[in-house]
């Protein structure tokens, strides 16, 4: 009985339901390593999981491993907005479309408008903030579902951000001008951070900052009213109605904040000056669509979100090492793709651990009251 009641503990079955999924997906994807070359199989999926420890030099390794972390906050952001509407009873797969809106106002604000990097962050939210919330508006007022209106949006901001960035691009490139170039007090302040990975000058307060919103989020979500009530609206529109709450303001309100830290997450990478924005490209970024796996992965909590993000963007990132003379550029991605994924079956684990401890119990309590008649 003490067994069945820690296997039913929702942290430890999220915990055990991730590890199962992760396996697996190793373990396919090493099968199809044997299948294109059995040589390099074991060497491959070895590179693949442990990324930056696959430099010999402990300096590298401090350095390689703050890149990882550097990717790391953006997806934590992405995987708390998906995982914050969802909890609310939405599914905001706009984040990639709100993380795009976040990159392109930070980055105008800091290469066309010379603004310091406080005030760009607060851009980037904002911007993902309010297109959150037209999704949230659409839903509210004209019952539109937000996984509809997310995607339309999704591409609507990804060619107006690069016409807006082609403004600031550099002559020669499809690429956004250097933020440290040419606005240096747009990046974010590295409070000795990058000190403690061989002087990675990426590292900034951006991951601190990460950590400290996913406790905020736990604590709105978990040990406040507003929270309460915004999940009370998720469960049930009509009965949170008729309990006195405002419906229409929570769905409109949980997609504004669900936005604005898909926005945040934009904020957090470009104005570390880590990656220049293409002006041409064709696709949304992947980093949105992740966090939407990280979510889940995490078991649908902040903490764990933490974690799981950390961990999706060390096998994304160990997938570059891979040996290209054996194996395409693409099998790294296949691998990460198939981890990301099973990532989704994740509540479907605990679903099934949940019935078989039911029909446990169930078996239990009848030769319990069997043996009692006799």
């Amino acid at each position: 009985m003490k067994k069945n009641r820690l296997l039913r503990n929702s942290g430890l079955q999220s915990l055990l339901a991730s590890l199962m999924c992760i396996v697996v997906g190793l373990l396919v994807g090493y099968l199809m390593l044997l299948m294109i070359n059995a040589e390099g199989a074991g060497e491959a999926i070895s590179t693949i999981i442990k990324n930056f420890m696959y430099y010999p030099s402990g300096k590298a390794q401090l350095k390689y491993l703050g890149n990882t972390l550097v990717k790391t906050a953006p997806l934590l952001m992405c995987s708390l907005s998906v995982l914050f509407a969802y909890k609310v009873g939405l599914f905001n797969i706009g984040a990639a479309g709100q993380y795009v809106v976040g990159a392109g106002a930070c980055l105008y604000m800091a290469l066309a408008l010379n603004l310091p990097w406080w005030a760009c962050l607060l851009g980037a939210i904002a911007a993902g903030a309010l297109l959150g919330a037209l999704s949230g508006l659409l839903k509210a007022l004209c019952n539109v579902n937000e996984v509809i209106s997310c995607i339309m949006f999704n591409w609507i901001s990804l060619y107006g951000v690069n016409m807006l960035l082609t403004s600031v691009k550099e002559a020669t490139s499809p690429y956004t001008m250097n933020v440290k170039s040419v606005n240096p007090g747009a990046l974010l302040p590295g409070m000795g951070l990058g000190d403690m990975f061989s002087k990675n000058q990426y590292v900034t307060i951006a991951i601190p900052i990460a950590i400290v919103v996913s406790i905020a989020i736990w604590v709105l979500l978990e040990k406040t009213k507003l929270g309460y009530e915004l999940k009370a609206t998720g469960n049930n529109k009509n009965a949170a109605k008729y309990a006195g709450m405002k419906e229409n303001r929570n769905i409109i309100l949980t997609m504004a904040i669900a936005g604005g830290l898909a926005g945040m997450a934009a904020g957090l990478l470009y104005l570390t000056g880590f990656e220049q924005w293409s002006c041409s490209q064709a696709s949304v970024p992947a980093m949105g669509f992740n966090g939407i796996a990280a979510a889940f992965l995490g078991g649908l909590h902040p903490i764990g979100s933490i974690f799981s993000s950390f961990f999706i963007q060390h096998i994304t990132a160990g997938g570059a090492y891979v040996d290209k003379t054996l194996y395409c550029a693409q099998v790294s991605d296949f691998i990460t793709s198939l981890i990301i994924y099973l990532c989704g079956f994740v509540l479907f684990v605990k679903m099934a651990l949940n019935r078989r401890l039911d029909k446990h119990d169930e078996k239990l309590a009848a030769n319990t009251k069997e043996g009692g008649n006799k």
